[in-house]
């Protein structure tokens, strides 16, 4: 289901991404390089606040849309379009929970690109299981003081806009609240860079808070809902990172056959190797599977409909995907395909992580057995 908007938003990302990504993406990658410009050249183009509204400098279209231009800057850096869907599930989440004096504060510079925003819900102690964080927001006077640390913030350390959960009451996630902090507040602190195996022109960081002084006003919602903001985030974090790895798929699934119609051996291209042959047809299979899962589980949030099922299995198959077509187009690709020259070992690094973010694909085999229960039962 492909429209006449989203031919014509992938002409312009592609054309973003030819001119302004690949010539130094290997080189950003070999250095842990994140270039700003990049980013703020995205927010240009438009499409750094596609689902948020025209009042606050958005594109007022919806996921559909944004999944078409993560997808196809994924086929370029990986690292880019997961900054770019973890921007636009902050503005997501403010823009549901927040007032409207929050939307009008910090919204027009991340819709914009010339901010980016950065989700805060992991710890070194709790990460699928979420419910279990330790930072504690604790209310004095008009302030609520943080203190504590989280773990593994994409874009920590160039964002400047972060949601942070944090426990403000009791044990579980009813004691769970959300909070918006600026980088530069008194008591905010960046600690550990994490060296990765892949996604390495994002930055991933420990965010450190001691004594860190928050107005009431900038607790996102009310007292005690942050884990449920967080929750819903994800449900929609889940297909966003899906088609991401969508991407990464369709590029590596590319590479892989434009070689193997021009590689010879023994006096014929590689490709008229039925086993290499069986090899692609799979692949094409499983992309076109994990594509229509990822546009389904959009589709159906345009709609109103917030399908966890649907979301966590475009997560799951999309994701698991990735991983095996860029081992597979590797392999294809021999040697060649195991160095730099290309950009599939990038790709085949980088599709490990999304197995992981966003809630494992262990968890999203939970959530799926959940709703099964639920509907069987």
């Amino acid at each position: 289901m492909t429209s006449g908007l989203h031919l014509e938003l992938v002409e312009q990302v592609r054309k973003f991404c030819i001119k302004n990504i690949e010539p130094t993406a290997e080189k950003d990658d070999g250095e842990s390089k994140f270039n700003m410009d990049i980013y703020r050249g995205l927010g240009e183009l438009g499409v750094c606040g596609i689902v948020l509204p025209e009042k606050y400098g958005g594109a007022g279209l919806g996921y559909s849309e944004l999944i078409v231009v993560l997808e196809e800057i994924a086929k370029f850096s990986a690292s880019y379009a997961v900054t770019l869907s973890v921007s636009t599930m902050v503005q997501s989440m403010i823009d549901t929970y927040g007032s409207e004096e929050q939307k009008q504060k910090y919204l027009p510079e991340l819709t914009s690109g010339k901010e980016i925003g950065a989700f805060s819900l992991s710890e070194a102690g709790s990460g699928s299981d979420a419910a279990s964080l330790r930072t504690k927001a604790t209310l004095k006077g008009e302030d609520y003081i943080l203190n504590g640390s989280k773990m593994w913030v994409t874009s920590g350390g160039v964002a400047k806009t972060y949601v942070v959960m944090a426990r403000s009451g009791a044990d579980g996630p009813k004691g769970v609240s959300s909070f918006i902090v600026q980088n530069g507040q008194s008591g905010f602190e960046f600690g550990k860079l994490e060296s990765k195996m892949g996604l390495k022109a994002s930055p991933t960081r420990e965010l450190i808070f001691e004594n860190c002084k928050i107005p009431k006003s900038n607790i996102l919602g009310s007292q005690g809902l942050g884990f449920n903001i967080a929750m819903s985030a994800l449900d929609r974090g889940r297909f966003t990172i899906a088609s991401i790895a969508t991407g990464l798929a369709k590029r590596s699934l590319d590479e892989a056959v434009k070689y193997s119609l021009t590689r010879k051996q023994f006096n014929q291209p590689i490709f008229e190797f039925q086993g290499l042959q069986f090899m692609m047809a799979d692949m094409a299979c499983e992309i076109t599977a994990s594509e229509l899962l990822v546009q389904k589980a959009a589709t159906n949030f345009d709609a109103g409909i917030n399908d966890q099922k649907i979301a966590a299995m475009a997560k799951l198959k999309a994701t698991d995907t990735a991983m095996s077509v860029t081992t597979d187009a590797v392999q294809i690709m021999g040697g060649v395909g195991y160095t730099s020259e290309f950009p599939l070992e990038r790709f085949m690094r980088d599709a490990k992580v999304l197995q992981i973010v966003e809630g494992t694909n262990q968890i999203q085999r939970v959530v799926i057995s959940r709703m099964l229960k639920k509907e069987y039962s």
